[in-house]
């Protein structure tokens, strides 16, 4: 409270400093008894009559608790976020969690909040990109570090592998390039090559939880779960962990000695994880369930499907899943001279980059539809085309033709058109009559998709399967139809992306939870998973500046070697490539306000709130609204930076304003030689006709508390 009086530096005629005159007054209202002052509110409307009023209004939320913050400023030292202070003008800053004035009343803390930054809506599991986007960019990388690891267990693996759901939501993406998100978290796991998971907080509780399958789902619901207390077994039915990400995505991409370091983390906090024990086969599930209070199933999507065309079962024909397996467990891989993959998925980029550097002498991707419907990663399809890869848009296979020794010797293709959208709302592809011709080749590998090993689990279960051979499960809470067991990632929605059958694992360890302890499962869950901002940001004036590139081997000799394609950033570039961020949200959510908050005063749970009051009289104060000088274009505010308004020059010449009480011009911080005042600006002219009856006021007293501060 306070209004404009509060941002004066003296009053008039008197010239008796503003906030001396009123900080009395303002403490005595915030102690009053009988006075309850609601700040951030807005009265939407009055009804009623005298001595029977209602009025409405509309509260915004403060995100800091005003019973227990004690107004200590602690908050301010840890924030990353910089904004310009509307109570000094813009012409000084402030943090994202701010008092206006150290003598404000109420004399708590508030913080600057949107809501989600669109980057963070848009990921799955909702990690806070601009948190640890603002960290970097001011090189606080251990703080990054732990903001990344608040939503996120698997920061390496994701920093490489991730489709970036991210970017694609990026505000910056429409001035130039969206931020290399996954390259700066991936930065920041390379930093810290030997980072740890945070141990849990809490007791450990007696609940026994059993989870199967160690891919991406079964990981991260094994992760949250043992951060509320549980010890959660992992039952994976390889002789590795890691599910796909094992067995399914290339060394190349993917090595090996991140993702068993990723795994490695997860033992060290207490999650066991038990290899070659296949649930259903070796290990009985009713056994499983008796012995454990729950169940997640998350077995992933490991077999095959078929392209149901002659000759699939001839030698040289192999499905990419399989084929990518063995190549990851070691065997031994002779894939032919002349490969065919068939395919258009991140699988098939990864099968044909991988029977590249298994010495295959020539591979050619054959696809049903065009390059826009490919739903392969594009940067993956065009590492691909960089490494030598051939690509054949709308051809379907028709049959295999055997050739000596029973081997494939050549496929026979169709060639296809576009119709009408289909299901995928991608265009169908349609066989043109007549147009069959004929790819030679050695070996083929066929990657269409996959599907989970239910053919076991469906009966011995007892769980539910749909027509297209996976798991039944609640969207929502992943519940089956068997009490006290969950089920999600690829067994349920088919072949996905790592950072869904994440999503899927972090929705099935809330669920297990509030299941455990009798809770609703449904309450509060609308917005897990991806969702768009209300919002918009104001682009206006931000310069271009592209991203900044990610090195990578030379195209020319990588594809014979399985060495990482891609380097990382140096500290330099991700510094740089981090200052392109719009920061959308405003505070980047990174926490550690609540932190350094000893009173624990910190609610981002806080939302808007309709509240009523009656009341007997409404007594109307509301101020008024400063004129906005842009509006006088040939006067030059806000295009020549010496131009300036009464109240900024307030701030100016004040004690506690930007420039401690110092005349000094705002573009360059330099004593004025000359000060000129122009009164009746926005009044007395042609569209406003009164006289506003505060300019001779406030030039004859900013006037004379000038010459004070300038002397002669």
């Amino acid at each position: 409270i306070g209004g404009v009086m509060a941002q004066l530096d003296k009053t008039f005629p008197t010239n008796d400093c503003a906030m001396c005159t009123m900080a009395p007054r303002l403490v005595e209202i915030g102690r009053h008894k009988d006075i309850e002052i609601l700040t951030l509110s807005e009265v939407e409307h009055v009804d009623g009559m005298p001595g029977n009023f209602t009025i409405r209004i509309k509260q915004q939320p403060r995100f800091v608790i005003s019973s227990k913050c004690t107004g200590c400023g602690a908050c301010t030292t840890e924030c990353p976020v910089t904004l310009p202070s509307e109570f000094d003008q813009g012409l000084g800053e402030r943090k994202a969690i701010y008092r206006p004035f150290p003598q404000a009343v109420p004399n708590i803390f508030t913080i600057s909040r949107r809501g989600a930054a669109p980057c963070q809506a848009a990921c799955p599991v909702h990690q806070g990109g601009q948190g640890y986007v603002t960290l970097i960019a001011q090189q606080r990388f251990d703080e990054a570090l732990q903001v990344i690891l608040r939503d996120n267990p698997l920061p390496s693996i994701c920093g490489r592998v991730c489709t970036h759901p991210c970017t694609a939501a990026c505000t910056r993406a429409g001035v130039d390039d969206p931020l290399n998100l996954p390259a700066l978290k991936r930065f920041i796991t390379d930093y810290h090559p030997d980072y740890k998971l945070p141990e849990p907080t809490v007791p450990d509780r007696p609940e026994r939880v059993a989870i199967i399958g160690s891919g991406p789902a079964g990981l991260v619901c094994a992760y949250r779960l043992r951060q509320q207390g549980y010890r959660p077994t992992i039952f994976e039915a390889l002789s590795t962990a890691g599910g796909m990400l094992a067995v399914g995505i290339p060394s190349f991409r993917l090595p090996r000695r991140l993702l068993n370091a990723e795994v490695d983390r997860m033992r060290a906090i207490g999650i066991e994880i038990r290899l070659d024990t296949a649930v259903g086969r070796s290990l009985a599930f009713d056994d499983l369930r008796k012995n454990f209070a729950a169940v997640f199933v998350a077995i992933g999507a490991h077999v095959e499907r078929k392209l149901r065309v002659p000759g699939e079962d001839l030698a040289g024909v192999t499905g990419g899943v399989e084929f990518l397996r063995r190549v990851n467990l070691g065997q031994p891989v002779a894939p032919g001279q002349h490969v065919l993959v068939v395919g258009g998925g991140n699988s098939a980029l990864d099968a044909a980059r991988t029977a590249l550097r298994c010495g295959a002498g020539e591979v050619t991707i054959a696809y049903r539809r065009t390059r826009p419907e490919m739903p392969a990663d594009p940067r993956e399809v065009e590492d691909a085309e960089r490494e030598g890869i051939k690509l054949m848009f709308l051809v379907a296979p028709k049959s295999f033709k055997a050739g000596a020794g029973g081997r494939v010797a050549c496929l026979e293709c169709l060639k296809m058109k576009l119709g009408p959208p289909d299901a995928s709302g991608r265009p169908a592809p349609e066989a043109i009559p007549g147009s069959e011709f004929v790819l030679p080749c050695d070996a083929v590998i066929v990657t269409i998709g996959q599907s989970p090993d239910v053919g076991a689990l469906g009966e011995r279960l007892g769980l539910e399967t749909t027509k297209w051979g996976t798991l039944t499960a609640d969207p929502m809470t992943l519940e089956t139809k068997l009490p006290g067991v969950f089920a999600g990632g690829d067994c349920v929605t088919g072949p996905d992306v790592v950072v869904n059958a994440k999503l899927a694992g972090k929705k099935a360890a809330i669920s297990i939870d509030r299941w455990l302890n009798h809770q609703d499962l449904r309450a509060g869950r609308e917005l897990e998973g991806p969702y768009r901002t209300e919002y918009a940001v104001d682009t206006t004036g931000v310069l271009m500046q592209r991203t900044v590139p990610v090195q990578a081997l030379d195209p020319a000799t990588r594809g014979r070697t399985f060495a990482e394609v891609h380097a990382g950033y140096t500290v330099e570039e991700a510094v740089a490539e981090a200052k392109r961020c719009l920061a959308c949200g405003v505070c980047c959510d990174c926490h550690l306000c609540e932190t350094a908050c000893e009173a624990h005063a910190i609610d981002y749970l806080q939302r808007e709130q309709d509240l009523e009051l009656n009341v007997g009289a409404v007594v109307l104060a509301p101020g008024y609204q400063i004129f906005d000088a842009r509006l006088k274009k040939d006067l030059g505010y806000g295009r020549f930076p010496n131009v300036i308004t009464a109240l900024e020059f307030e701030r100016i010449l004040s004690a506690s304003g930007p420039y401690s009480g110092q005349v000094r011009r705002p573009f360059d911080r330099q004593e004025p030689k000359r000060i000129a005042f122009l009164q009746c600006v926005g009044s007395r002219d042609f569209e406003h006709d009164y006289c506003s009856s505060v300019c001779c006021m406030y030039a004859t007293k900013e006037a004379i508390i000038a010459k004070e501060h300038l002397g002669e």
